[in-house]
């Protein structure tokens, strides 16, 4: 008998349901591999149930994904920016909240205790923050500052790409390639296995790392429909809502690009 199940898929949930969001929630995501695309749609779904919802970072982002959310304050330019943030969610306006523009391109993320104050004033019903770099790889590694945290974070959500497993390890595919050996014990050169992202996730620095004790834990594993083996995927859901005490809620296995995923939880 499996120990886990799957409990939802597309055709009958969307990212609210799946990620089984209550009333109020602030979401922090770290991780690599489809982050951004996550946080976008995320907040479009929840804006568009005429939520309250502030995105941000506490790292950095393209200012050209930044924009996609209907309005964007940066703190740096605007002086009353609290007050043009407020109006916009009175407005029922998604906004994306950083610091400032940067000469790369990329927006300046903001201070965790800004966006835990914005949490715990309840000027949004949700704050959805991308907390973590990776470079535009599949699989990161933390550093030991890494990932930026807001203490208020009821929910953590690590995101990994599937296409990642069965490949070398190597810095194109892994982010911070060394600290993932050390992290994992694979070397450089070997096969990226399913145990290797369970090491990563479950490891007290890896995925999770500063994770609050009180927040939720859940695993996107994201990009399933390019990933070449199947019993590998089942294998890593088995491994991370069984193995250990890792206590992860619920993993989301499936393309943020398609639209499609399905719940995996504990069976009851």
């Amino acid at each position: 008998m499996n120990l886990w199940v799957c409990i939802l898929n597309h055709a009958s949930c969307n990212l609210i349901d799946a990620l089984a969001l209550g009333p109020r929630e602030h979401i922090v995501l770290v991780g690599a591999g489809g982050k951004t695309t996550l946080l976008l749609a995320l907040t479009r779904e929840l804006a568009a149930a005429g939520e309250k919802v502030v995105a941000g970072t506490t790292t950095k982002v393209w200012l050209s994904e930044a924009s996609q959310i209907e309005s964007v304050r940066l703190i740096d330019r605007e002086p009353f920016w609290r007050e043009n943030l407020i109006r916009d969610l009175e407005a029922r306006r998604a906004v994306f909240l950083g610091q400032k523009s940067l000469e790369s391109g990329k927006v300046q993320g903001v201070d965790p205790s800004l966006l835990d104050g914005l949490f715990l004033e309840e000027n949004a019903d949700y704050v959805v923050v991308e907390a973590d770099g990776s470079a535009g790889h599949p699989v990161k590694a933390p550093l030991p500052h890494e990932p930026v945290i807001p203490c208020s974070a009821t929910m953590v959500l690590a995101v990994i790409g599937l296409e990642a497993l069965g490949s070398s390890l190597t810095p194109d595919v892994v982010f911070r390639a060394d600290v993932f050996e050390k992290i994992t014990g694979t070397r450089g050169g070997e096969a990226i296995t399913s145990r290797c992202l369970y090491r990563l996730i479950g490891h007290p620095e890896g995925s999770f790392k500063g994770t609050p004790e009180s927040s939720r834990k859940v695993v996107f594993l994201n990009k399933a429909d390019v990933a070449p083996d199947r019993e590998e995927i089942e294998e890593l859901i088995r491994l991370i809502l069984t193995g250990g005490d890792l206590q992860v809620e619920r993993v989301l296995v499936g393309s943020l690009m398609k639209g499609s995923w399905e719940v995996y939880t504990k069976a009851a």
